[in-house]
């Protein structure tokens, strides 16, 4: 791929896939142990798409909205929490001022 396709202004921050940066880093294909965190976000997830709040690909969306330094700061799991909690918020099922009472209860 050349630089110029890499800096294609069309090409999404997350569609990483074929670029030059990447090619020479080995892909760590060993089973990783999830966190209690990862583990309640996926049950989180799924919970929220059988209520039929959020779909998957709502999901996708959120994440790929996610500002650049943002989205290469924060885990994949982070990601998700971020995509679905703005899902939540646009969709109105949980307001601003409710998200940050509990998130100061810490609860």
């Amino acid at each position: 791929m050349t630089e110029a396709k890499e800096a294609d202004p069309r090409r999404a921050h997350h569609d990483m896939g074929g670029l030059s940066k990447y090619l020479c880093e080995t892909v760590d294909i060993e089973p990783h142990a999830l966190t209690d965190l990862d583990k309640q976000t996926d049950a989180l997830r799924q919970l929220l798409s059988l209520k039929g709040l959020m779909t998957v690909d709502e999901l996708r969306r959120g994440i790929e909205e996610i500002p650049p330094d943002d989205y290469d700061r924060l885990s994949y799991y982070q990601r998700w929490i971020r995509s679905m909690t703005a899902n939540l918020l646009r969709k109105g099922v949980v307001s601003e001022a409710e998200l940050r009472a509990r998130l100061e209860a810490g609860s």
